[in-house]
């Protein structure tokens, strides 16, 4: 149940409610779980919370240009940068704040679903180890 409620946790704190699970990963983590298992879900949960956004923005954006929120030219123009630039974005999705509409941001722009996936597992897997790392080194 542990490992559940952890991924429910990084899923959630992965779209755009403000959520977190890092303090229960360390919670879990000085109780004794595995490690390994604790990566994995919490890894799992927040690349699935990304996706999630990603989707949202992806269908979302027809209607945000019938409301006339965003113009297709402007998409287009950004598309271009996010293109050449996003890989080095979406590296950064695991940041608190500006991670998560970054890639709400990707879907609107249809970013390359593989190389999203790829990039955002990085990127969270990447958080995630660096938080195991400091409650084994600093908070024992």
């Amino acid at each position: 149940m542990t490992y559940i409620v952890l991924f429910l946790s990084a899923f959630l704190s992965a779209t755009l409610f403000p959520f977190g699970s890092e303090a229960l990963l360390i919670y879990n983590l000085q109780e004794g779980y595995n490690v390994y298992l604790l990566l994995l879900f919490a890894t799992m949960g927040n690349t699935l919370g990304s996706l999630f956004n990603y989707i949202i923005g992806l269908k979302g954006e027809e209607y945000l240009e019938n409301k006339a929120y965003l113009k297709k030219e402007k998409i287009l123009k950004y598309k271009k940068y996010f293109d050449k630039f996003g890989a080095y974005c979406l590296l950064f999705s695991w940041l608190p704040i500006i991670g998560d509409p970054l890639t709400f941001i990707a879907g609107i722009l249809k970013y390359n679903l593989k190389k999203f996936i790829i990039l955002v597992v990085i990127a969270k897997f990447s958080r995630y180890v660096f938080l195991v790392f400091v409650s084994f080194y600093f908070l024992d």
